[in-house]
């Protein structure tokens, strides 16, 4: 890969392959992007992800949490985007987040 590559834009280009409905995780973004810094350079990239139209409500941490959460407009507008998509949340986490869960690994290879 080059040296200059832009990683966040990579992010960025995963997560809008996420289809509506299912979630991923920062690490499974990582793994797929073979990312160095791993999960938390995906969570960097999430930070600023509502700018450059990205679906980064269907990013959760490696357990189903919406941990960032916090990064959206109200406490509540992560749980709220992904319950009009037909995603269960219950005390901020994904239910039934196996069946949920893309993993670009094996969705994109």
């Amino acid at each position: 890969m080059p040296e200059n590559r832009d990683y966040f834009e990579d992010v960025y280009q995963v997560v809008r392959l996420v289809p509506p409905g299912r979630v991923t995780t920062y690490g499974a973004i990582a793994r797929y992007l073979s990312l160095r810094a791993g999960a938390r350079m995906v969570g960097w990239a999430m930070n600023g992800a509502h700018v450059h139209d990205v679906p980064a409500h269907r990013v959760v941490n490696r357990v189903g949490v919406l941990s960032g959460k916090h990064h959206f407009g109200s406490p509540t507008a992560m749980q709220e985007l992904l319950e009009q998509e037909g995603v269960r949340v219950e005390e901020d986490r994904v239910q039934n987040f196996g069946q949920l869960f893309w993993d670009p690994v094996s969705e994109l290879d």
